[in-house]
């Protein structure tokens, strides 16, 4: 009988990936395009928080925003009324996007200029985190609403996040949330981890973040 090849397309499909996520970065670098890729699961306030970080940072950054989602435009016509740069991605149908889709997105938005190029990924706690979009930083969302133990649940996504945001902090009497056991499981799964509570409500917190993202920009815009 003969041999039959087989062929691990998840694995090549991922080494593919991974190498344009690189190369990708090395131009971005060069350009001095700081590019954030930032993730959640629906519902957890995102495009809420990324118009209180483009508040914050507006005026001292260049700034301009990829919304990726399935279908719809809401997010980037929210995004837009900020006075930022934003285009809507359509992913047909996808749960995530990839280096090629993400450098796709960059070309449309054109971020000649800009300091800070912020992609919106689809709201999805695992498909987003298994592809490299070759992004500088990557920064998720949890919300006191969704529980403290999803790093348990989803250990990828926070292993692969340079910062977690604890987003509707402001709700906390309200849930059985443990904010000192959601912050060790963080670190479980990653003990370089940068976690920031936050109300993109209310605004608390919101500070220490846009200084921890702003300063990071520029260390990487530097020559």
């Amino acid at each position: 009988m003969s041999e039959v090849r087989i062929i691990e397309i998840k694995e090549s499909v991922f080494a593919d990936n991974d190498r344009q996520a690189d190369a990708l970065r090395r131009e971005l670098k060069s350009d001095k395009v700081f590019l954030m890729n930032l993730m959640s699961s629906p519902g957890s306030g995102k495009t809420t928080v990324l118009g209180r970080t483009i508040d914050g940072l507006k005026d001292r950054l260049r700034i301009g925003v990829m919304e990726a989602d399935i279908d719809s435009d809401v997010d980037a016509r929210t995004i837009a009324e900020t006075g930022v740069k934003a285009i809507q991605l359509h992913t047909g149908g996808m749960c995530h996007l990839d280096a090629e889709m993400t450098r796709q997105g960059l070309e449309a938005l054109d971020v000649r200029g800009l300091d800070l190029a912020i992609l919106e990924n689809v709201g999805n706690l695992v498909c987003p985190a298994e592809f490299d979009t070759g992004a500088s930083a990557n920064v998720m969302i949890l919300s006191v609403p969704e529980g403290h133990d999803k790093p348990l649940k989803y250990p990828l996504m926070f292993r692969v996040c340079d910062a977690v945001l604890i987003n509707k902090i402001d709700v906390l009497p309200y849930f059985d949330f443990d904010m000192e056991r959601v912050e060790e499981y963080i670190h479980m799964r990653n003990p370089d981890a940068k976690i920031f509570p936050v109300s993109a409500k209310t605004g608390e917190g919101m500070a220490a973040w846009t200084d921890w993202l702003e300063a990071r920009v520029r260390d990487w815009n530097e020559v």
